[in-house]
């Protein structure tokens, strides 16, 4: 019953939370917002999810396919978790960050590639009574580190959208976003399934005890190549040390987030880029003052995705 009551309590605190006052500074720009004679892509409600990998759940998700959308070329394409509407009494759907709006603008600029977003809510189990609520599968699917929700992602999800728009198989045309849990899910998805997905962005990211995420800071130092002789012994260990440090990731934070049972979230993320920092690896980290919210994330994220497309064109 203890360990229910914590995971309960997570939940209900990785969930997006309302800004304070120390958020007040972090505002959207112009990269953010609609512009005039910037053409917009299509954002494509699909029919909800039952999953195989997640049993039982069911889950909300978009497409959202830029305007320069050409069907004999290979998109790029990058995933969002907690996928959904981000105000539902807003009709025009921006996603997390206002990617949909970000991506309008970039590419339209050339300031990033063609790029196909998909964004997908957690799953949810259905109750049998329909006075109840469902219940949600959020935690153990984003905070739990291993390779399930990648799983998830290139046996169900990819090709599910690949069936209509041609997407590319470059790991570095690959791109996954999210904040909280969110984020710990989009380094897994990375350091799991390197060959699939090397770009990672990481807001108010969980690194904590939740389910054993903290793990990563000493995980990634491993990777150093300075010890890759020493900690990776046959061709296939060998070969995941050089996928991973490949990988791309940017993560913020602000000094004022969580801190609670489960941990420390500004130390936490500190103690990640300090050992992406130590493995050499290709990142960026920008701590601010907020708290636990999106709006700090969403204020960099036109500037994020310059810095994570940059040599992708």
């Amino acid at each position: 019953m203890k360990h229910l009551l914590l995971l309960s309590f997570a939940i209900a605190t990785l969930s997006p939370l309302s800004a304070a006052p120390q958020d007040d500074q972090y505002v959207l720009g112009p990269d953010s917002l609609p512009k005039d004679g910037v053409p917009h892509g299509k954002v494509l409600a699909m029919e909800p999810w039952h999953s195989k990998i997640f049993d039982g759940t069911v889950r909300d998700w978009w497409i959202y396919v830029p305007a320069q959308y050409d069907a004999g070329k290979p998109a790029c394409v990058m995933v969002f978790q907690d996928g959904g509407k981000a105000n539902e009494k807003d009709p025009k759907f921006g996603g997390p960050n206002n990617a949909v709006w970000v991506f309008d603008n970039l590419i339209h600029a050339g300031q990033m590639p063609v790029t196909i977003g998909i964004f997908i809510s957690p799953g949810n189990f259905p109750p049998a009574d329909a006075k109840e609520k469902p219940r949600s599968n959020r935690s153990f699917e984003y905070d739990t580190p291993d390779a399930l929700y990648s799983r998830f992602l290139l046996e169900e999800i990819l090709p599910e959208v690949g069936k209509t728009y041609k997407l590319s198989g470059d790991p570095e045309h690959r791109a996954i976003c999210g904040a909280s849990s969110g984020g710990i899910c989009a380094f897994t998805v990375a350091w799991e399934r390197p060959d699939a997905f090397r770009k990672v962005v990481s807001h108010i990211g969980s690194f904590t005890n939740i389910r054993g995420g903290y793990g990563y800071p000493a995980k990634i130092r491993q990777t150093k190549l300075e010890n890759s002789q020493q900690t990776y012994n046959t061709p296939e260990l060998k070969q995941a040390l050089e996928q991973r440090r490949k990988i791309r990731v940017f993560l913020q934070d602000g000094k004022n987030d969580l801190d609670n049972q489960f941990g420390n979230w500004p130390l936490a993320n500190q103690d990640m880029a300090a050992a992406l920092k130590f493995a050499g690896w290709d990142y960026q980290f920008v701590l601010g003052e907020g708290t636990h919210n999106g709006k700090h994330g969403a204020s960099l994220f036109p500037e994020t995705m310059r810095w994570l497309w940059r040599d992708v064109k």
